[in-house]
């Protein structure tokens, strides 16, 4: 016998015994239990769409009528999953949709024929599912209808269609059928990702040109066939459909709405300028015919007496609208100048701190204050207790003055208007034309949300936004001057304008007596702290008391020990810079 023969002869012996050991060795005859015929499998074979054909038929208008058959391995799942492209981006604000309906399903081998659909951005889920898990091949047949797949091309109508695809399994083959129902000008395909240019394996018309047939092998998951058919023009009459997508370019794009919305606005926006014009011009207009009124020493003999009376904490509210800190520090040089009280200054050798103390002088006849001016003095000699005190450092200025500051300030408020300088408060002008236009942003920006996630006129919002934000900003600017607060006005800047020179002339002084004339030059010293040339008129005075005999303080000014008046500018300028900072840090402005 052969060498090589003997290994086959020892395995047909072995084989031939291993049934009569097998009872006696309680064993399973181990090759019959590996390779018997009727062995179930353990591992469940994976899932495959084994052919999906697709038979397509154009009719008028561009409907497709689709009869697709898949035959599908299934593995143990109830069901199966594919995914329709019905939508494309065609410009930045529209989307290409083919819309599907009518979708049914029957399977005539027992497969699933239960349709539900959800939309998905660009997708379309179609699930097909069935009752019970399911093994082996099963036929599933699917009727749908789709629009929107032909497009005009200049001579040609084009048929463009994602027929095949949107599997999570692979695709062994797959086969399209497009029925025109007019000879057929050309036919493409494209297999691969959804936007490919490689070719599909094989594409074709039949004899008559009638059909186009579109075969591609091996597709993996997630992978398509898009097909591609010209068409005479006029043979179906099919339009593309397209949907306005909502982004943030459609939502705030230009139309007829939107447009009008802006021109609104661009009318309100001159109308408010205009209106400005009107309300400021007018100021404009009068104090460059008035001003020259007040451009004088404001001296009648011996006496001082401003244009129109006005005093110094009046004059920031008139010109600025607003009553701030400088007003209030002229207002308390020009209570001490006026005699109500007495300005000390600390020796600061003594004391480690450059300090002021104000004291409090009795006067017989205070009626001559306006009702800020007893608020002011009352806030400065009433001690955080409520009990009236004589005197206060600066430095001790806090606690309970904020408080009494800010009545200070209302009560300045209500004088420019008691004057009738104001028609209305220019604080109370201001708040409510800014609450308006906070209001109104608030809104537009609510808007503008509102209509971006659901139009497109955001631009309508934004309009609002804008109206608001410039209705916030010109509210700034509402406060109006009537007629004799303008001319009022006038003559305050013409004042000014003598204050920036800082001369006095020589015969409207006389022949005073020096404590006259050291009064007199007193008094232009708040008005100065309101325009700001303190330095000019601090040094008028100075030079006023030095060439008083034996005069070393002002009688409402008084310096340390080693003070003289040759002191007096420079104590004057820093005097009324810690007021401010002392006013400002009470928080009381």
């Amino acid at each position: 016998m052969p060498a090589c023969s003997r290994p086959l002869v020892a395995s047909l012996a072995i084989a031939a015994l291993l049934p009569l050991l097998g009872p006696l060795f309680g064993t399973v005859p181990a090759v019959a239990a590996a390779t018997g015929p009727e062995a179930p499998s353990t591992v469940a074979a994976p899932e495959r769409v084994i052919k999906d054909e697709v038979a397509l038929r154009i009719g008028r208008g561009g409907v497709a009528r689709v009869r697709e058959t898949i035959t599908y391995e299934f593995g143990g799942s109830r069901g199966l999953e594919r995914a329709f492209v019905t939508k494309r981006h065609s410009s930045v604000s529209e989307d290409r949709v083919n819309p599907i309906a009518n979708v049914r399903a029957s399977s005539p081998d027992g497969g699933p024929a239960q349709v539900a659909m959800t939309e998905h951005d660009t997708r379309t889920l179609l699930k097909v599912t069935g009752n019970a898990p399911l093994t082996g091949r099963r036929t599933v047949v699917l009727d749908y209808e789709v629009r929107g797949l032909v497009a005009p091309m200049g001579a040609v109508e084009e048929l463009r269609w994602t027929a095949v695809g949107g599997w999570k399994v692979p695709v062994d083959e797959a086969r399209v059928t497009v029925d025109g129902g007019a000879p057929i000008r050309n036919v493409n395909c494209f297999a691969g990702p959804l936007d490919s240019a490689i070719g599909c394996t094989q594409f074709y018309t039949n004899h008559t040109h009638t059909q186009g047939i579109f075969i591609q092998q091996r597709m993996s998951a997630g992978e398509y066939l898009t097909v591609v058919v010209g068409l005479p023009a006029g043979a179906t009459g099919g339009k593309p459909i397209f949907e306005r997508r909502r982004t943030v370019a459609t939502a705030f794009s230009v139309n007829g709405v939107t447009v009008a919305a802006l021109s609104g606005l661009l009318a309100l926006l001159i109308g408010g300028l205009g209106g400005l014009y009107l309300l400021r011009g007018r100021d404009a207009r009068v104090v460059g015919k008035r001003a020259a009124e007040g451009d004088h020493a404001p001296v009648e003999g011996s006496r001082f007496e401003p244009p129109d009376g006005v005093r110094p904490g009046q004059i920031g509210t008139l010109i600025d609208e607003r009553a701030d800190v400088i007003d209030v520090t002229a207002t308390i040089v020009d209570l001490a100048v006026r005699g109500h009280l007495l300005i000390e200054e600390e020796d600061r050798a003594a004391t480690g701190r450059l300090d002021w103390a104000l004291r409090r002088l009795d006067r017989p006849s205070p009626e001559n204050l306006l009702r800020y001016e007893r608020l002011l003095l009352d806030a400065l000699f009433t001690a955080p207790d409520g009990a009236a005190r004589d005197s206060v450092k600066l430095s001790e200025l806090g606690g309970t003055f904020a408080t009494r500051l800010a009545k200070v300030r209302s009560a300045m408020y209500d004088d420019v208007v008691e004057q009738g300088w104001f028609a209305r408060r220019p604080d109370s002008v201001r708040s409510r034309w800014t609450i308006a236009g906070l209001v109104l942003t608030v809104l537009g920006v609510a808007g503008t949300v509102a209509l971006a996630l659901a139009t497109d006129h955001a631009l309508v919002g934004l309009a609002v936004i804008i109206a608001g934000a410039a209705l916030t900003y010109g509210g700034q600017y509402m406060p109006a001057k009537t007629a004799r607060g303008s001319t009022v006005l006038a003559h305050t800047i013409g004042f000014r304008a003598f204050l920036e020179r800082g001369e006095l002339p020589d015969d409207a002084a006389g022949e005073m007596a020096a404590p006259q004339r050291i009064a007199l030059f007193s008094r232009f010293l708040p008005y100065a702290v309101v325009f700001g040339v303190v330095a000019k008129w601090a040094k008028t005075v100075e030079n006023a008391g030095e060439r008083a005999e034996g005069a070393d303080n002002l009688y409402w000014y008084e310096g340390p020990a080693e003070w003289d008046l040759s002191e007096f500018a420079e104590s004057m300028r820093t005097f009324t810079l810690a007021t401010s900072g002392s006013i400002s840090q009470s928080r009381g402005m």
